[in-house]
């Protein structure tokens, strides 16, 4: 669940050339606040799947929703749910 999340969002990313020491820039649209930087195109996706692994693990721990990425979806059981209560 969470490779195809994270392989799902890797295909929507946008990515553009910046004005700067890191001149490969992306991002993941329908993840706010998701974006990376590299020397290389390569080096820069592997910087944003760094960034959408470490946003899951933020937002599941904050209790943030996660936005379903066409059929990809990561179901987070609620803390009532885990407690056994219904």
């Amino acid at each position: 669940m969470l490779i195809e999340f994270i392989e799902e969002a890797l295909k929507r990313a946008k990515f553009e050339i910046i004005d700067d020491e890191e001149p490969f820039y992306g991002e993941v649209p329908e993840l706010e606040g998701v974006w990376a930087t590299g020397k290389t195109l390569e080096e820069c996706r592997e910087n944003l799947r760094t960034a959408i692994e470490e946003w899951i693990l933020l937002s599941v721990s904050l209790g943030l929703p996660i936005p379903r990425l066409g059929d990809v979806e990561i179901v987070v059981p609620s803390r009532e749910t885990e407690a056994g209560k219904p």
